[in-house]
């Protein structure tokens, strides 16, 4: 399947505002994230998806392709679904959406999300790494069960597995899994995802996940044996964030030298 990557981006962050543009070793996130997934080299074609010209410029100044989208979006996956809608767009089979907040996006978890829609074992495809049981008392931690074959069972901000009885904790630290917010779809998913009503557990949940998978949408989960980045949602994320780069840059002139 030819893979389409599309990384949303908007301005309308409230925890850190005009998340995009803030600096991450210098240069604006969206552009490190842009970066992270062209060097990847998974997806035949790479977009950043925006309703703010001040994002697309700072994308464009740094070489990345731009489509413009609707400012009414109510997620990423509704603005990414429309530039996989473009004429532009029509001939690529599979769509890839790597959040724009994500520099260090997992290449395992990537390569592992798109493979399970390009090898046709399932419509959607995510990842999820294993994840230490103190997880479970953590709500903006999602946790997600799945299947033996890998479909996913139902995602949560609650503790599932739920440990009933204590002797079985044993068997629950090898089934504790966090999900990765990374999302793979074939053409059609993509197309009726959006195009479903929002489901009540959704809503609950806060969760868009939960809608196709409620309307029998299959959900594959890859396993990514690493341990998961935090999310950069706040200041003191990007202060995190910063340090991580110069340490991972660190390392690498260490290994050059």
């Amino acid at each position: 399947m030819k893979t389409l990557a599309v990384i949303p981006a908007r301005l309308g962050a409230t925890r850190l505002p005009r998340k995009p543009l803030r600096l991450l070793a210098g240069r604006p996130l969206v552009v490190r994230v842009w970066e992270r997934v062209v060097a990847l080299d998974l997806a035949d074609r790479v977009v950043v998806a925006t309703d703010s010209d001040e994002v697309a410029e700072a994308a464009r100044a740094a070489g990345a392709e731009v489509a413009m989208t609707s400012p009414d979006h109510p997620s990423g996956t509704d603005r990414v679904a429309e530039v996989a809608a473009q004429r532009a767009f029509a001939a690529y089979e599979a769509v890839l959406n790597v959040q724009g907040d994500e520099p260090f996006v997992s290449a395992v978890a990537v390569r592992g999300a798109l493979a399970l829609v390009t090898d046709g074992r399932f419509p959607v495809g995510t990842a999820a790494a294993s994840a230490p049981i103190e997880i479970l008392a953590t709500p903006n931690v999602v946790k997600v069960v799945a299947a033996d074959d890998g479909r996913a069972l139902y995602f949560s901000r609650a503790p599932i597995p739920f440990l009933r009885d204590a002797e079985d904790a044993s068997r629950l630290a090898p089934r504790v899994r966090q999900h990765l917010g990374i999302y793979a779809y074939d053409r059609d998913a993509l197309r009726r995802w959006v195009s479903l009503p929002p489901h009540p557990l959704e809503r609950i949940e806060r969760l868009e996940q939960l809608r196709p998978l409620a309307a029998g949408i299959a959900i594959g989960v890859a396993e990514a044996d690493e341990s998961p980045r935090p999310g950069i949602d706040t200041e003191q994320d990007l202060v995190r964030a910063n340090a991580a780069w110069s340490e991972h840059t660190a390392t690498l002139s260490a290994g050059h030298s």
